[in-house]
């Protein structure tokens, strides 16, 4: 004998499926790129090292220069980034329909462009042409 689910019943296992497929995709905010303002905030913000990997997608170590990277961000289109006692100041142009940020330090003639893997409020993903990762949170 076969059973038939009323459509009352149909139309509810269909909606509790859609609310938990909901919720499961809204956990997850890897592979998403947000505006240009969540790079920066509302005139800048700082980024620090979660972690690294490589084109395989294995984790790097980090040495404690790594650990202590960080990279700003400003409205205006510049960023500096400090590792240790280093620090670099450039400028950046993100296109975000190309999913790219291309940043030039000051006084060079080369740019470097990376791939915007992630960018939310919170998280910030570039891939250099190598296939490495450098995974950043929001400090």
């Amino acid at each position: 004998m076969q059973t038939q689910l009323s459509p009352l019943r149909y139309i509810t296992s269909l909606m509790a499926l859609l609310v938990l497929l909901m919720a499961a995709s809204c956990g997850n905010k890897e592979g998403k790129v947000e505006g240009v303002n969540m790079l920066y905030g509302e005139n800048s913000k700082t980024w620090k090292t979660d972690k690294q990997t490589n084109a395989a997608g294995d984790k790097v170590k980090q040495s404690d220069a790594d650990e202590d990277q960080r990279i700003t961000f400003y409205a205006n289109g510049q960023y500096n980034m400090m590792s240790g006692a280093q620090t670099m100041n450039g400028k950046y142009d993100f296109d975000q329909a190309g999913k790219t940020i291309t940043m030039t330090q000051d006084g060079a003639s080369q740019s470097n462009t990376f791939n915007v893997v992630t960018l939310t409020d919170d998280k910030l993903t570039l891939k250099g042409t190598s296939g490495a990762e450098l995974h950043l949170e929001k400090e």
